[in-house]
């Protein structure tokens, strides 16, 4: 009784397999794919939608073998050509329902992709996108302004006493020779007064003095002492 059981549970299961295999297996035809817009720099494999390029191509997958695709690429608001179409072609799918367009370059704006296709269902598949190729390129080298020339450079700085120095431009716009600098009323290079004298401190030499004098007078009461003895 057990082995019939077991055998009949398997015929039961493998008449489930046969049964419902075909219905999973065959898709009827009709609109089954999808369609992306995919930058240049993009592989084929990733199916993922880039509705921000420049350089760009149309990617087909998952669609019915051998499926011929009809499409076109309308500008729109706020493009100013909106309406109008601006690139157009037609595309015959491999064996897997997958296809790609060659490389498409257009101005930047906004677009919509239109793909039209025997057997789609309502209305055509779209895909939006902006192109935009001014983000991609790289700036152009300003040219850098002019370095202020020495005179200019002189005629800002000021001479270390804090006053404005005179430029040689300026003097020979006038017409004359840079003057020299004038020595100062104390005859002192930098204006510190003359100095007196022979510098010496004075406070040295009254201690010098003092100790002179101390000395002889010491002297002096030695003597008066040797002299009574």
């Amino acid at each position: 009784m057990r082995t019939l059981s077991r055998f009949g549970a398997v015929c039961a299961a493998a008449s489930a397999v046969l049964l419902l295999a075909p219905a999973a297996h065959a898709t009827p035809p009709g609109d089954n794919g999808t369609v992306k817009i995919h930058d240049a720099s993009t592989g084929e494999e990733l199916r993922r939608n880039e509705p921000h390029v420049c350089a760009f191509y149309l990617d087909a997958f998952g669609f019915d073998g051998g499926q011929r695709v009809d499409w076109h690429i309308d500008a729109i608001p706020p493009s100013e050509n909106k309406g109008e179409t601006v690139e157009s072609g037609a595309l015959t799918l491999d064996s897997q329902g997958h296809g790609r367009s060659e490389d498409l370059s257009l101005p930047d704006g906004h677009y919509k992709l239109f793909w039209n296709f025997e057997g789609e269902k309502g209305s055509a598949k779209h895909k939006v996108f902006w192109t935009d190729c001014e983000d991609e390129q790289e700036p152009g080298g300003s040219t850098p302004s002019a370095s202020a020339s020495p005179s200019s450079s002189a005629e800002a700085s000021e001479a270390p006493s804090g006053e404005p120095s005179v430029s040689a431009s300026a003097s020979s716009s006038a017409g004359g020779a840079v003057p020299a600098s004038s020595p100062s009323p104390q005859g002192g290079a930098k204006g510190d007064l003359a100095e007196t004298g022979n510098g010496a401190p004075v406070g040295v030499l009254s201690g010098v003095a003092a100790a002179l004098v101390a000395a002889g007078g010491y002297l002096v009461l030695r003597r008066r002492r040797a002299g009574r003895v």
